[in-house]
């Protein structure tokens, strides 16, 4: 199993909003940044990645398990981008703030602290392990 990092502004698609989706889950479209794309492309069923609210809020929230592998996305006919369906997982206890991954060592190295702006990362397995243990989930 591999883990990543999924971004999204809460104002445009939120926890609660996957949530909503239950087993089902739901795209995550529109995505039009190559190395996020090729992410998505890596993904297998049954990887795990943190859901990251950015913005204000700049925290992880739940946890979210591919449901399906790299399709072509529908909200374009551009055959270039592709995208992977997610489903909620389990909400985190404590939510992990930018500033709190930024403040503990052991996260130094991480995608999310070395380039904020991409919205699909791979987190390592360590990584993972260490916010998991922050946020209070066990996964």
């Amino acid at each position: 199993m591999r883990y990543w990092l999924f971004k999204s502004e809460p104002s445009t698609w939120s926890w609660d909003d996957q949530v909503a989706k239950g087993d089902a889950g739901e795209e995550w479209d529109g995505v039009r940044n190559y190395q996020a794309r090729n992410f998505m492309r890596e993904m297998k069923l049954g990887d795990r990645g943190f859901f990251y609210h950015s913005q204000k809020e700049k925290s992880v929230v739940g946890v979210v398990e591919v449901c399906a592998e790299a399709h072509p996305d529908s909200t374009t006919d551009d055959h270039r981008w592709e995208c992977v369906d997610i489903k909620a997982v389990v909400p985190v206890k404590t939510p992990v703030s930018l500033d709190m991954i930024k403040a503990d060592p052991r996260l130094a190295e991480m995608v999310l602290v070395k380039n904020s702006r991409l919205s699909v990362q791979p987190v390592t397995e360590d990584e993972w392990q260490v916010i998991c243990d922050i946020a209070g989930v066990e996964t």
